[in-house]
């Protein structure tokens, strides 16, 4: 009796619960809305994909009505900003300019089951027979950054070859409008408002491009350029050496400024600019015509007094113009002897290409009137490896450098280098997601945004399945990337490499370390299919190309290398096969899209490598985030290093570790860290002592593109050993961070042989 009496409580309450829940779509009628007659362009965008989100989620196409269950507005807030909030049966979208409605009328279609990926991911939303909001229900949001956005580098091989033979044919080379309006759609969707366009030899300016800056204007998009394209001029497709000249400052200066006034005069009348200021040669080479570093100096400040001057006579005030300053390169030692750049011009810092910061704002820097920037790799082409097939870079990774990054205020441009935004995937997404909202997910939280992630496109159960297997495989990643398995390199020596690419041969793993790699690859891939059964039939084509591809390629990719002739025969005709399926997804809507060997290096050859691993007598692998003791301030950061789960220790804190030896000898302590860079232009030192005794200090500091540092970026650990004279039982290890970005991985503990 008691039992039946809860029973009628709850479902009494449930009702209480369900009256109060305002209902915006009934199942038999079409939602409605209210827009103000008057709004900018980027709003009439975001509406009509957001009515055709609601078209796919209701099977009906929303109306407009005076007195519409939607009623979106622009209020005064932080740029970009928007709030939603329910009053009466009405849900009200307030944007605090047009790009803040326009992620408002977005947001909503997040609240009704709409992913971000539904088009560049064929994430098709489930069909909904209701819709529903707790009439309590407010979300008040604004950007954490305030240009948020992607830079099209690298897309010979994907994204110019989709777009150019088969989205929108047109002569080889080119990016469509219709391509970057897909491009600026997603942007929208994941909050962002920026691009530095395609720009690669052999792709088309986007300026030459019909209707592209109207396109991205209509978008609400700002337009960027890259670290060696100053002025909005894309040099390598748009400075002609015969009809212009040589591209030199030194000889050919009024030829240059006029290269540059002509772009000055075509955007005047456009909002949406970021000026790229400064100089390098066409294609990123040094300036040309310069032969000392103080030559150097002095002509690169004449470049930017100069281009002031431009931007004050053919813009306006120059000091209210977005402006960049990239100190990339060489140029960065320009910048540090005392080139003098505008207090009113953002500084953006780059990462080494492989995801670590290698400089962020010092105090001084910090206290600019044009702030900071940051400019990211998730893909990258170059020395010592390229990564241009699949993105793999760790989200812990992602997060560990653009959290140090925000705090130390670099909150003005924030933008990721990707080869294709499809492939970028999730990394982008977290990316974004940290830039609209730095809060939005913490190095502990890392897995819970993840997981969030996969339910999100795939539904609950299957995300919940998926999650430890695509873990397990970021892990698997981040010990070595699919790209770099071939152990080789590129840019040597041509005289002595073809192509200046070292072939695959000796592959330094034991056939024990291979075999178990192997396996690990093979659970992983037995539990994605078993996944792909279990999705929605909708959802099909979004899995492969998010999860099925990238997992069973990456694992074949493995195979191909670590086994024999055979085997790894096999492997690479899968790799084949899979990339052929991904090119006729959809009906073939990605043909062109992926590309199973980018550059054609030789590790996407059908060979195989020779296993030549030293075998060692480890006795122990220790997390560090197993430690005993740690001091106040040191966090952990999940989805990081050959643990998933590293630990950051702050300038001056320790972190302590027990450990049994069990025969009295001689012991190699192997501590392992993340090769991050002293961002801060200090050292990267830390101490290490075993039971109290004499402590060894070791720096993890190392030249730019040193054969440590390749070694480091593309094994993803730093490693420095510790010999010691161990008795029988239990050892005390304290590891202390003597400057900061100090993120320990793992400790290793060998017999000495």
């Amino acid at each position: 009796m008691r039992q039946t009496a809860l029973t009628i409580v709850l479902s009494l309450l449930c009702a209480v619960i369900h009256a109060a829940d305002v209902v915006w779509f009934d199942g038999s009628h079409p939602i409605t809305y209210s827009i103000p007659t008057d709004v900018e362009p980027v709003v009439k965008v975001a509406l009509d994909m957001w009515k055709s989100d609601m078209l796919q989620v209701t099977g009906m196409m929303p109306m407009a009505s005076s007195k519409g269950a939607i009623k979106v507005l622009q209020s005064k807030g932080s740029a970009d900003g928007f709030r939603i909030t329910v009053k009466g049966r009405q849900i009200i979208i307030e944007g605090h300019n047009g790009r803040g409605m326009a992620y408002g009328l977005l947001e909503l279609s997040r609240l009704a089951g709409v992913s971000p990926w539904i088009w560049w991911g064929d994430v098709v939303p489930e069909k909904k027979k209701r819709l529903t909001i707790d009439n309590n229900f407010t979300t008040e949001q604004q950007p954490s950054v305030a240009y948020r956005g992607i830079f099209l580098n690298d897309e010979d091989w994907s994204l110019r070859v989709w777009s150019s033979t088969n989205y929108e044919p047109a002569p080889s080379g080119t990016i469509g409008v219709q391509t970057y309006k897909k491009i600026f759609q997603l942007l929208l969707r994941l909050r962002a408002n920026t691009i530095w366009p395609a720009m690669h030899e052999g792709t088309t300016a986007f300026f030459k491009i019909a209707g592209a800056k109207e396109m991205a204007d209509s978008c609400g998009i700002f337009i960027g350029s890259s670290h060696c394209e100053p002025m909005l001029r894309n040099n390598v497709g748009e400075w002609n050496v015969r009809e212009r000249g040589n591209y030199n400052y030194l000889t050919n200066r009024e030829a240059v400024q006029q290269y540059w006034i002509e772009r000055l005069q075509e955007v005047k009348n456009s909002r949406n600019n970021l000026f790229t200021i400064g100089m390098r040669g066409i294609h990123d080479g040094s300036m040309e015509g310069y032969r000392t570093e103080q030559e150097k100096f002095e002509g690169l400040q004449q470049v930017i007094n100069d281009q002031q001057e431009l931007l004050r006579k053919y813009i306006g005030d120059p000091s209210k113009q977005m402006q960049v300053f990239v100190p990339y390169k060489e140029v960065l030692q320009l910048y540090e002897k005392g080139l003098q750049v505008p207090d009113y011009v953002t500084l953006m810092w780059c990462d080494d290409n492989y995801g670590y910061m290698t400089r962020l704002s010092d105090t001084n820097e910090q206290l600019r009137k044009g702030g900071g920037g940051v400019y990211y790799h998730l893909s990258y082409w170059g020395r010592p490896h390229d990564y241009l097939w699949l993105t793999t870079t760790q989200p812990g990774l992602i997060y560990n450098e653009m959290r140090q990054a925000y705090d130390h205020q670099v909150h003005k441009l924030w933008i990721a280098n990707v080869h294709d935004p499809k492939v970028a995937g999730y990394d982008l997404e977290l990316f974004l997601d940290m830039a609209w909202n730095i809060d939005c997910v913490q190095g502990a939280t890392l897995t819970k945004h993840y997981k969030a992630w996969l339910t999100r496109q795939f539904g609950m159960a299957v995300g919940e399945k998926l999650f430890p297997a695509m873990h397990e495989f970021y892990r698997l990643c981040g010990i070595r990337r699919p790209e770099f398995m071939g152990w080789t390199q590129v840019e040597l020596d041509k005289n002595k490499y073809n192509r200046g690419l070292s072939p695959v041969s000796d592959i330094p793993l034991t056939p024990q370390e291979a075999t178990a790699r192997l396996a690990d690859f093979e659970h992983i891939t037995a539990i994605v299919r078993e996944c792909r059964d279990e999705v929605r039939p909708e959802l099909k084509d979004a899995f492969f190309a998010a999860i099925e591809y990238p997992v069973c390629a990456a694992a074949a990719m493995n195979r191909k290398i670590l086994c024999d002739s055979a085997e790894s025969h096999l492997a690479y005709e899968e790799i084949q096969s899979l990339t052929l399926q991904y090119n006729q997804l959809r009906g073939g809507k990605w043909r062109g899209l992926m590309d199973a060997a980018p550059r054609k290096l030789p590790v996407f050859e059908d060979v195989h490598g020779h296993l030549t691993g030293e075998s060692y007598n480890t006795i122990k692998t220790q997390q560090a985030c197993d430690y005993q003791s740690a001091s106040e301030g040191t966090h952990i950061i999940e989805m990081l290093g050959h643990s998933m789960k590293a630990i950051a220790l702050p300038k001056g804190g320790t972190a302590t570790y027990q450990f049994n030896i069990e025969h009295d000898g001689s012991y190699i302590i192997q501590t392992a860290l993340i090769p991050t860079q002293p961002n801060d232009n200090g050292d990267l030192r830390y101490r290490v002592s075993v039971d109290g005794k004499e402590s060894v200090v070791y720096s993890l500091k190392e030249p730019f593109r040193s054969e440590r540092w390749k070694t480091n970026v593309l094994a993803g650990q730093a490693v420095r050993e510790l010999k010691q004279q161990l008795s029988q039982g239990p050892h005390t290890l304290k590891i202390q961070a003597l400057d900061d970005h100090i993120v320990l991985d793992q400790i290793i503990y060998r017999v000495e042989k």
